[in-house]
């Protein structure tokens, strides 16, 4: 696991310097600096309130849309955010987020537009930092401010939390927001701990299943998600990162749970049941496959709402254990991070729950009353 570099903040006014290590002293202001240390050790440096941003990781849009609880400040995003923004439960809370930018990038990756990204004239720039040099030194070269994320761990994903919250003048909510996530991993981890290795299902997690069957192993925040909900990652012994497989390995492995990434929007279950090269893997057979939800964005990455996938996990994965109340955290959640209340219409959409339905459990887990 990477070392977090710790995040540092602070913002200097006239005569008036405050260190950010939880929050904030005071608040960006008219007249004051904004003096990022960003997950590379860079010192960033932004003149005057911050106004204008553009995130180009793509967990990064909704999570500054969450925090500052409009998207009046987000001006450019990638184009993978927009999509699980359209016809999604952020673009009936935001409905304005429809018209931001997002053509940020190169294709569909992380390659900047360094064209585009001029034309917005951002005050500051949200960029991989860890992924190579060629994705922020043309940024850097247009004179643009950046600050440089890294992907990977929870650590990293609490340090974007830290950071957006102090950039946006949101601490407060920010730190809640932390607080959450790490009450529900101590929790999860307990839980995760007391259940026998032998109860532990063997889980499988597709980051593609359509075009090619591609898979997470160590070293993937999808792996530590299902040891985290007590699950056991077939991938994880032989595979480091993401890799594509054929379908003897997948045999091999005989998962006993598949889990389907939220990126490739027309996957469901049912393709995986279809599919007569898996037909004697255990999940298959004994109807055990999920397509991940898809809220205020994928749960698949890190993001703002981790704690509802792991929650959610943990029930898939342990359905005659005790289990989180999903209908009820979610409702808490949503008020937390979007001031909203879900309809029970909202709430469906979310789980997946049509897409989902002709899966083991799902119903009983998840249903809600009317």
């Amino acid at each position: 696991m990477h070392r977090m570099l710790g995040n540092r903040l602070r913002v200097v006014g006239t005569g008036l310097c405050a260190l950010f290590l939880v929050c904030f002293l005071m608040s960006p202001g008219d007249g004051a600096q904004t003096v990022v240390t960003d997950q590379a050790g860079r010192e960033v440096v932004i003149e005057g309130p911050v106004k204008r941003i553009v995130t180009i990781p793509i967990p990064a849009a909704s999570m500054v849309l969450a925090i500052d609880g409009s998207s009046e400040r987000l001006v450019g995003m990638n184009p993978l955010s927009k999509t699980a923004i359209e016809g999604e439960i952020l673009s009936e809370f935001f409905p304005e987020a429809l018209r931001i930018r997002s053509d940020i990038v190169q294709g569909e990756g992380f390659q900047p537009n360094v064209e585009s990204l001029m034309s917005l004239a951002p005050d500051i720039v949200f960029q991989w930092g860890n992924f190579g040099d060629n994705l922020y030194i043309p940024l850097l070269d247009a004179g643009m401010k950046i600050a440089l994320f890294k992907y990977g761990t929870q650590e990293y994903l609490e340090g974007w939390i830290e950071t957006f919250g102090a950039i946006l003048g949101k601490q407060e909510k920010a730190a809640t927001i932390l607080d959450w996530h790490r009450k529900t991993r101590e929790q999860l981890t307990r839980r995760s701990e007391a259940i026998p290795d032998s109860e532990k299902p063997r889980t499988l997690y597709f980051l593609r299943f359509l075009a090619n069957y591609q898979v997470a192993g160590k070293n993937t925040h999808n792996d530590v998600s299902i040891v985290l909900s007590g699950g056991k990652n077939v991938a994880a012994e032989e595979i480091d990162g993401f890799a594509a497989v054929n379908e003897e390995q997948i045999l091999l492995w005989d998962p006993e749970v598949i889990l389907l990434n939220g990126f490739e929007r027309d996957l469901t279950p049912e393709h995986v049941y279809a599919d007569e090269r898996l037909k004697g893997v255990s999940a298959v057979k004994n109807r055990r496959v999920y397509k991940l939800p898809l809220g205020g964005y994928r749960w698949d990455p890190p993001n703002q709402e981790t704690p509802l996938m792991w929650m959610w996990m943990s029930s898939v994965l342990h359905p005659g254990r005790d289990r989180f109340d999903l209908p009820g955290e979610m409702e808490k959640a949503y008020t937390l991070l979007y001031g909203k209340t879900l309809s029970r219409a909202q709430y469906e959409h979310i789980l997946g729950m049509e897409r989902n339905r002709g899966s083991a459990h799902y119903e009983a887990l998840f249903g809600r009353a009317q």
